[in-house]
């Protein structure tokens, strides 16, 4: 009676071993300061057609002091960007090109007219 048990434990064990191995070795290393930036045209009911900015920090740490330029305008900075937070901005009208940076030195542009096709 005592043997079934001990078979499954150790069979329970050697599983989660190999799920943590497999875990490890296939995840993707994340880097520690990324982020994304995607212009996108969406409809917006009794409005029609806007353009917003989606900012997030893909990396592990945070951002400090993030940028959002418009070429002709800018956003406040954002003092911090967490690991995962995403930002909504909405740029001026007309803009062709966006360029986010911070502190770490991440710099990331983008042209708006790619998000109306």
């Amino acid at each position: 009676m005592v043997k079934p048990i001990v078979y499954g434990a150790i069979g329970g064990g050697v599983a989660v071993a190999v799920a943590v191995i497999v875990l490890f070795a296939f995840h993707p290393a994340t880097q520690q300061y990324a982020l994304t930036v995607d212009p996108r045209t969406e409809m917006v009911m009794g409005v029609g057609n806007v353009v917003r900015v989606y900012v997030q920090n893909t990396g592990s740490s945070p951002l400090t002091n993030v940028k959002v330029d418009y070429g002709t305008s800018s956003e406040p900075a954002l003092p911090i960007l967490n690991p995962g937070e995403k930002q909504i901005f909405s740029p001026p009208a007309g803009t062709k090109m966006i360029t986010v940076t911070n502190d770490q030195g991440v710099t990331v542009m983008k042209s708006i007219s790619d998000s109306m096709q």
